[in-house]
């Protein structure tokens, strides 16, 4: 009798999550029960109206802050009762982060700020500059690896961020509304290159975006609705959120 192949594990998962908030008297259930599983190589929108706890759910997920109650699975192993140094290292090891606006460091050349993360981890300057150049380049930024942030585009500066953010070789990205700052033409020629780059790395990508066009582009889509995810097929998902 043959073996099955092993299915593989999820990158995080998302474990019945809840966090309230207090105004006054007022309890506010931003998360009451939130589940969700990422695979490899998944780009996986969240899409929801302002103040559905998109966000919320992000920084849970990136273990920059903690649930009242649930569990935040990276790799398999329980995040939810490590200390801080524990979680940092976590973060270090596993994870990447891109914002809306890029936060690249004014005095460095593209090619520098993708090379800063991986010497902070102790990459050698050789390695960590070929790591740096091969990523910009799969972005499409072969001939601006030596251009400061303010000479390069706003889709330059982001795709940049992006790679950035890829440089350690994370299992696990979290973006929030990473081409919100860009304008449609560019953000489509951004996130198809986006995309790309989670299916040639095998990273999963958790990407918050209120831009319907994109998020039918992704592998799947979770929307935040009443506290919780709810999963849609990416070609339901209309116009406006």
């Amino acid at each position: 009798m043959q073996d099955r192949p092993s299915q593989p594990m999820p990158v995080l998962e998302l474990i019945e999550l809840r966090r309230t908030f207090h105004q006054g008297e007022r309890a506010i259930h931003v998360l009451d029960g939130a589940s969700a599983a990422l695979m490899p190589g998944q780009a996986v929108a969240l899409v929801g109206p302002s103040g559905a706890g998109k966000s919320t759910l992000l920084h849970i997920a990136g273990l920059l802050e903690t649930p009242d109650s649930g569990q935040v699975l990276i790799n398999g192993r329980d995040c939810s009762t490590m200390d801080d140094d524990a979680r940092t290292r976590v973060r270090r090891a596993e994870m990447g982060f891109v914002y809306q606006f890029h936060q690249l460091l004014p005095e460095f050349s593209a090619v520098e700020n993708v090379m800063i993360p991986q010497l902070i981890q102790g990459k050698a300057d050789k390695v960590a500059h070929a790591r740096a150049a091969e990523l910009l380049s799969g972005l499409g930024l072969a001939e601006r690896l030596e251009h400061r942030p303010a000479e390069l585009s706003g889709g330059e500066q982001q795709r940049t961020a992006i790679a950035r953010a890829l440089a350690n070789a994370p299992r696990l990205l979290l973006a929030d509304e990473p081409t919100g700052n860009l304008d449609p033409k560019t953000s489509e020629h951004v996130f198809g290159e986006f995309v790309g780059l989670i299916e040639r790395t095998g990273v999963a990508a958790l990407i918050a975006t209120h831009n319907m066009d994109l998020a039918r582009r992704m592998h799947r889509v979770l929307r935040m609705d009443g506290g919780q995810l709810i999963e849609l097929r990416p070609e339901a998902v209309g116009r406006g959120g």
